[in-house]
């Protein structure tokens, strides 16, 4: 997709990478960018405001866990800008603690939240299509005992989006789905990953991630608007220590039909 002159929302902009993202996007010349988050962060979007002073920028508050709240941001953000091109859901949780809560924002929220921005975005009734972005993780590709819920949500979301991404659903509503799988970021995600593990007494599995090799935030969003670029409907992206690798996965099962 060519970025220049399109209207972006980012979910979760004021995360670690989601703040880096937004440079990159507005870096690229995109004409709105809508940032849903649970709460502002007024000085960050006052700085983007008068860095790029001909993007139109904005905060729309929305809590994740909220089927209501989801519903209720994408009408403001509509209202404000007409439509929009692509969806970032960069929301995120890891801390295997508070369960329904981690599964809430890292895969349910983001379900919904899908199925909301569809019928703006749905060709076949009068919308101009684009691409939804979901961020998984490496976690959401090899299982992390350590921190088994925010694995098995992020499988879930990997899951999820390349279900999206099948054909027959791109034919209809018009709507490229991409999934990225960053590695460890230094964010304040996986601080202290010891004390969010599965359980307390095989913290160590979780707490090893300390000693795990990083990337800055800033590569993986530079990386991420690449792959906003140039990714493909259904491509499942790694980005990892700063470089992007596509995945493939082996068909593991397939339907024996009746003859």
């Amino acid at each position: 997709m060519e970025l220049s002159g399109k209207n972006v929302i980012y979910e979760g902009g004021f995360g670690g990478i989601g703040q880096c993202c937004l440079k990159e996007f507005l870096a690229k010349g995109v004409q709105n960018l809508a940032i849903f988050d649970l709460k502002e962060n007024a000085e960050l979007l006052e700085s983007l405001q008068k860095s790029y002073p001909n993007a139109n920028i904005f905060f729309v508050q929305f809590d994740i866990t909220k089927k209501e709240s989801i519903a209720a941001a994408f009408e403001v953000a509509v209202e404000k800008m007409g439509h929009f091109d692509l969806l970032v859901h960069g929301c995120g949780m890891m801390d295997d603690n508070h369960v329904e809560l981690m599964i809430d924002i890292n895969f349910k929220g983001l379900v919904l939240s899908t199925f909301a921005a569809l019928p703006y975005m749905d060709k076949s009734t009068g919308g101009r299509g684009g691409v939804i972005i979901n961020i998984s993780s490496v976690a959401g590709l090899e299982p992390l005992a350590g921190l088994s819920i925010y694995s098995a949500a992020k499988h879930g979301v990997t899951s999820f989006t390349r279900c999206m991404a099948h054909p027959r659903y791109l034919e209809h509503h018009g709507v490229s789905f991409i999934t990225i799988c960053p590695g460890i970021t230094e964010t304040e995600l996986v601080v202290n990953p010891g004390q969010k593990a599965t359980f307390a007494f095989a913290a160590i599995l979780a707490g090893c991630l300390d000693d795990a090799s990083r990337q800055s935030p800033k590569i993986c969003a530079q990386n991420l608007v690449k792959l906003a670029e140039t990714g493909k409907n259904g491509g499942v992206y790694m980005l990892d220590l700063g470089e992007i690798k596509k995945v493939t996965f082996p068909v593991m099962w397939t339907p024996v039909f009746k003859s």
